[in-house]
């Protein structure tokens, strides 16, 4: 199954070709713990991995929680926009 190709250090996307708002920290075998910017760790379950390709975790958002999603909105947000 594909979530067996998840490594440490990959990062983590809702959509390709988007903006990486975090990366996983670690892998099990039903869910991955991902480091979100400014928000800390997730346990995200496998089932809600839409895609892993080329060291990038792709999710889904209709599987995820309102309080992952609000974490991930909020991920670029202490970013200065001038840089």
């Amino acid at each position: 199954m594909q979530h067996q190709n998840i490594r440490e250090g990959f990062d983590v996307f809702l959509h390709d070709g988007g903006h990486a708002f975090g990366a996983v920290r670690e892998a099990r075998k039903n869910e991955i713990v991902v480091y979100i910017e400014n928000a800390g760790d997730f346990r995200v379950p496998v089932s809600a991995v839409k895609e892993v390709d080329s060291e990038k975790v792709v999710l889904d958002r209709s599987k995820l929680s309102p309080i992952l999603l609000e974490a991930i909105a909020r991920a670029h947000s202490r970013e200065d926009p001038r840089i």
